[in-house]
């Protein structure tokens, strides 16, 4: 079991670390989740992301879909869509891909693998974090923010 800590990590870039591992077998945590930072300006992003929260169906609109805005499943669904999901493999994948808010009790004492290559290295690009854009989208938890 590896375990990743993706404080100050760019999402993108630990996503494909994380699938490609998932995909050869291993199975994947993802610590701290809602401290993982997502490039580009933030009023794109949060436009981007409230556009796709609002597409509904037409015909009886509560019927779905229904888009997450928890730091944990925005950062597991932004992973899903490295992996090959229409697939048997894909599916498989994706079922050993857990992804956390904090560090749960289990995993605190695990060793927790840092990639240097996916930290967040630029500062005069612009980025906002994971747990920034769920506040946006309307996610209230008052322990984490």
């Amino acid at each position: 079991m590896k375990v990743y800590d993706a404080e100050e990590m760019v999402v993108g870039r630990l996503g494909t670390k994380v699938a490609k591992a998932a995909l050869l077998g291993d199975n994947v945590v993802i610590v701290n989740a809602e401290k993982a930072i997502i490039t580009g300006d933030p009023r794109y992003l949060i436009s981007a992301f409230k556009e796709t929260r609002n597409i509904r169906t037409s015909s009886n609109p509560r019927r779905g879909p229904f888009h997450d805005r928890r730091p944990d499943k925005l950062v597991r669904r932004m992973i899903r869509g490295m992996l090959p999901w229409p697939t048997p493999r894909g599916k498989d994948a994706y079922k050993r891909i857990q992804v956390f808010i904090g560090v749960p009790e289990k995993y605190i004492d695990s060793e927790k693998i840092v990639l240097e290559e996916s930290r967040y290295k630029s500062m005069r690009q612009k980025y906002m974090k994971v747990q920034e854009l769920s506040y946006e989208l309307g996610w209230r938890n008052p322990e984490v923010a």
